[in-house]
């Protein structure tokens, strides 16, 4: 009998510890797919403020980062440099990611 109760514990241990690694998997992949989505937001904001695209930016980013299955959260330009905020859902929790795009700064004299 102890050898069938090692057996059992060793089972649920090994349980236990799949269903961890599967969630910390869930989140990594999460945090990528945010951290694409708000890259890929930014640059369309930053696009469509500069006037390559037509319509207005921060909606645009919206969209963008809804076809990234994301969820633009906060979206702010200054002049054509554009930062969003994006969050992606993993079950009950979100994984947020922050990104800027536009215009480079002044090469120094």
């Amino acid at each position: 009998m102890p050898g069938a109760m090692l057996a059992v514990g060793t089972i649920a241990a090994s349980a236990v510890l799949a269903v961890g690694v599967g969630a910390a998997a869930a989140v990594s992949l999460a945090s990528v797919r945010a951290a694409s989505a708000a890259d890929s937001a930014a640059l369309a904001a930053a696009d469509t403020a500069a006037g390559f695209a037509v319509g207005e930016p921060c909606a645009r980013a919206a969209e963008i980062a809804a076809r990234g299955g994301a969820r633009l959260v906060a979206c702010g330009l200054s002049g054509l440099t554009a930062t969003v905020e994006v969050t992606v859902e993993v079950g009950v929790h979100s994984v947020g990611a922050r990104a800027r795009a536009g215009q480079p700064p002044a090469a120094p004299p």
